[in-house]
């Protein structure tokens, strides 16, 4: 008997000094490169200059003739969006971005908000920066940095930019809204060289974030944005002060993960598991792995040979579109799949969805923002930062939509200082674009937790 308590309270005492050595654990990173040639002997330009989205009628032209010289394909019958983007309908929308769409009344939108250039390691970085018009006399602005994924950009928060900082609810923080574009997406210079992945992106957030006087600040994330404000977190759990993301697929199969497969279906409440964590999770087979299978073949090739698919999607506007805008259908709803019009419009506008698309057109930066696939998965699924908690107060909106589903115990496993896990009423992972107001108001009711405001 005394045998077996010493036994228990050495494991208990080792299992203790684990835990600790884990959470005082932080992820580490160093300075690098990413410009052209080697680095300048000389300090690096750090101004900030202002930058404008511009557009000139060559560059339409351009755009018009490609188009017009497109080779069409038919659909199989009743396939609807099961094989990829409907051949049909996708000449409805290329006739309407032809012949209907505005993109220099786009342009103008894009202008509403100050956009700025800064380099960073080497690299111009490219931001929005909105603070709020109306700041009550003697109170502050909250800092709150936004960041998009893929096939997205910096345009998915223009819905919700508003409401973010300039709130109709007087009890609501008014936030002071930064949304970089990733280096390789959009406005931000591609990096010259090999080896930029979610590490590199999230120390050159927080350069960004330093250069502009923060020394705090909140993150919000989803798809790529999840990766890079959790490596925020992991890298400087001091700087931000709370993380909000929707979207945070398991970094590993810990053992409460696995016992959840194993016995949730069976005993739901032992592992906090509701309908719609049931709905979603079970049959595991058909569930995770049928449904991966059907949805990730793009991240096969872009984590393998991102520039060979990317060269015709560069040189073909209407490639191109088909290939981003069908990730906004069945990741917004795989029930989309079987319409023939894939959902598009039920919850976005053509031009809004087009925008997107011309901000990877006229950029060119679709092969880049591809290569952060193998950036990423190159090195491996075991990289340290998923071995790493986050103990930043972190906020999740689940979103019923989203690509991989992740119930409450699993998120708090990675993130344990969850503060807050809302079931969203309704979206998918395009989430902040799609449902703005729903967004807006989990990230305030989140953050009010955080600096004990009074919630909604």
């Amino acid at each position: 008997m005394i045998t077996e308590v010493v036994v228990a309270l050495v494991l208990g005492l080792v299992i203790y000094i684990l835990l600790v050595k884990r959470r005082q654990e932080v992820l580490k990173t160093e300075d690098s490169w990413w410009g052209v040639g080697e680095p300048p002997e000389t300090a690096e330009d750090d101004s900030i200059r202002p930058f404008t989205v511009e557009t000139s009628s060559e560059e339409i032209e351009d755009l018009y003739r490609r188009m017009d010289h497109t080779r069409s394909f038919p659909s199989l019958e009743d396939s609807h969006f099961n094989y990829g983007f409907n051949s049909k309908y996708l000449q409805k929308v290329v006739s309407y971005w032809r012949n209907e769409f505005e993109w220099k009344k786009q342009v103008e939108k894009l202008n509403r908000y100050p956009h700025f250039k800064t380099k960073i390691e080497g690299i111009d970085v490219h931001y929005v920066h909105v603070r709020p018009r109306n700041l009550p006399e003697g109170t502050n602005s909250v800092p709150l940095l936004m960041v998009h994924g893929w096939p997205g950009s910096f345009y998915e928060f223009y819905g919700i930019l508003p409401l973010l900082t300039e709130p109709e609810n007087p009890d609501d923080i008014m936030f002071e809204v930064i949304c970089p574009s990733i280096p390789g997406y959009g406005f931000s210079e591609a990096p010259h060289k090999k080896g930029f992945d979610s590490v590199c992106a999230a120390r050159v957030f927080h350069k960004l974030m330093k250069r502009l006087g923060f020394t705090q600040f909140y993150a919000h994330g989803g798809d790529w944005g999840w990766l890079i404000t959790t490596n925020m977190a992991q890298l400087e759990p001091k700087t931000v002060k709370g993380l909000h993301i929707n979207f945070a697929p398991p970094s590993k199969p810990g053992l409460p993960m696995i016992m959840s497969l194993l016995l949730g279906r069976r005993f739901p409440k032992l592992f906090g598991f509701n309908e719609h964590d049931l709905k979603r999770l079970f049959p595991v087979m058909q569930k995770m792995m049928v449904e991966s299978l059907m949805e990730t073949g793009y991240m096969h090739i872009q984590a393998t040979k991102p520039d060979t698919a990317g060269r015709g999607l560069n040189d073909s506007p209407v490639g191109l579109a088909a290939y981003i805008l069908e990730k906004f259908s069945t990741w917004t709803d795989p029930e989309f799949r079987n319409l023939e019009d894939g959902g598009l419009e039920r919850n976005f506008s053509l031009d809004d969805l087009l925008t997107n698309v011309m901000i990877y057109w006229t950029t060119g930066s679709i092969i880049s923002s591809m290569r952060f696939y193998k950036e990423n998965f190159g090195k491996g699924l075991n990289q340290k930062h998923a071995q790493i908690p986050v103990y930043v107060p972190t906020g999740f909106a689940s979103f019923p939509n989203e690509l991989m589903h992740t119930p409450k115990l699993w998120v708090k496993q990675k993130y344990r200082k969850l503060r807050s896990y809302t079931p969203m009423a309704r979206g998918g992972h395009f989430a902040a674009m799609q449902e703005p107001q729903l967004m807006a108001e989990d990230i305030q009711n989140f953050i009010k937790k955080i600096e004990k405001r009074k919630k909604k």
